[in-house]
């Protein structure tokens, strides 16, 4: 896959910045384009700060499983770039090809004749382009960061806009109040268009409602206009068209339950006819790598200590933090053993309010730093902020370092249970180096 990244670091330093929100630049590169994204059949458009990845996962395995073909544009990638392009395809997508991404983006650049443009609205572009080429009968397209200006917010009429659970993140570009960044989620709501919504603080809903009513946009919110909670070990499902007895999400986690409710939610009040078979397959089939997932083959597990559970997730927020640390002690409530944690974070991110969850939780915390970002944050001071929210903490040079020193450290007999945790960059790293990278 040279190729393709040879051109992606050449369309880089085209606009050389992380994140410059604008619409801008990519409206006259559409235009060249033909609009393809105006080709893109029935749109979810999904927003949000947590779950946006999971709630997406859970559209795509319920579309599929009605028979429908399913594009999906979702950001940022695991291991390789193509992962954030699906082309719905009979029987289930598949990640763009080489040979398709080169030509395509290869296509787009030379219609893009030098102008600046950031490298995610040029690719955002081109996953359009390769969309419009394959028609399918759904896309669901990810939001970037924030929403009223990222570069998929050049939808018009999106079928269903839907917004995931919000709290703090990207506040340098969003905003250091959760007022502003909400406000930033919700410049995807679209006139008319209906509106599906996690589960929200009331100064959050707040903000969503202002918007939702000054672009008269019917406003379907969690815990209000329809419920999803765990019961029995089933997903019970109601709104205002009834009660639906659902099976459990395949995703770990009490709170991959809103995030599928809000998946069922948002097909409930979109223009298709999605029936309860395929609804309950999605939710057994669904998959989603580094949220929750069980490594349970691979080169890391064989470095691990005997027997050792072995988890990854990317969460990398206060937020994420929270409901990743209640996923855990759901796990202790079945089956306790002890719990490490293998933590690597950027700079940008909170890692007191992400590890503060875990305190009385986690017995020790390993830091190691992120090959894949230069933004990584030193492990030496990533531990010292674990030890600030009350855990044990030491920095290590990798990640099977980590795991070697925990094997030094535990109890002959002690089988542990190791979450690797707090970056979907380290996540990326993780499944390569494990040989399991996304399908």
């Amino acid at each position: 896959m040279d190729y393709s990244a040879a051109i992606l670091e050449r369309l880089f330093r085209l606009h050389p910045k992380d994140i410059d929100l604008s619409l801008e630049r990519l409206l006259p590169l559409l235009e060249k384009l033909g609009h393809p994204e105006r080709k893109l059949g029935t749109v979810f458009h999904i927003a949000g700060t947590n779950g946006k990845g999971s709630t997406t996962a859970f559209l795509r395995a319920m579309l599929e499983a009605s028979g429908r073909t399913v594009h999906v544009y979702t950001s940022p990638h695991l291991v390789s770039f193509h992962e954030r392009i699906r082309l719905g395809r009979p029987g289930g997508g598949q990640h763009v090809s080489e040979d398709e991404l080169v030509a395509t983006l290869t296509d787009v650049e030379r219609l893009n004749d030098g102008a600046p443009i950031t490298q995610f609205e040029i690719t955002t572009a081109a996953a359009f382009a390769l969309f419009a080429a394959h028609p399918a009968d759904v896309t669901l397209l990810e939001v970037g960061l924030g929403g009223r200006y990222d570069a998929t917010n050049v939808i018009d009429a999106p079928d269903v806009s839907v917004i995931t659970s919000i709290s703090m993140d990207h506040e340098r570009f969003l905003g250091d109040r959760i007022e502003m960044i909400a406000g930033e989620k919700a410049g995807i709501i679209k006139r008319g268009r209906p509106v599906v919504v996690a589960p929200q603080t009331s100064e959050v809903l707040a903000v969503i409602e202002r918007e939702s009513e000054r672009k008269r946009a019917p406003l379907f919110v969690g815990n209000r206009d329809w419920i999803a909670h765990a019961e029995r070990g089933r997903l019970v499902f109601q709104d205002e068209h009834g009660l639906v007895d659902l099976p459990a999400p395949r995703l770990p986690g009490r709170h991959q339950f809103v995030n599928a409710g809000n998946a069922v939610a948002a097909l409930r009040h979109s223009s298709l006819s999605v029936p309860q078979s395929a609804i309950e397959a999605g939710l057994s089939g669904v998959d989603w790598p580094a949220r929750m997932q069980r490594l349970s083959t691979g080169a890391l597990l064989a470095l691990a200590p005997p027997e050792a559970e072995l988890w990854l997730d990317g969460g990398h927020n206060p937020g994420a933090g929270a409901v990743i640390a209640e996923a855990v002690a759901d796990l202790e409530e079945r089956l306790p053993r002890p719990l490490y944690l293998v933590a690597g974070m950027l700079q940008t991110k909170d890692p007191v309010g992400f590890f503060r969850p875990f305190a009385g939780l986690a017995a020790h915390v390993f830091t190691v730093p992120i090959a894949s970002s230069s933004a990584g944050r030193d492990p030496r001071e990533l531990a010292e902020a674990a030890r600030e929210a009350g855990l044990e903490a030491e920095a290590t040079s990798d990640v099977p370092a980590a795991l070697a020193a925990l094997g030094r450290m535990l109890p002959p007999g002690t089988v542990p249970r190791i979450l690797i945790c707090g970056s979907l960059y380290l996540a990326g790293d993780v499944l390569d180096l494990n040989g399991t990278p996304p399908r």
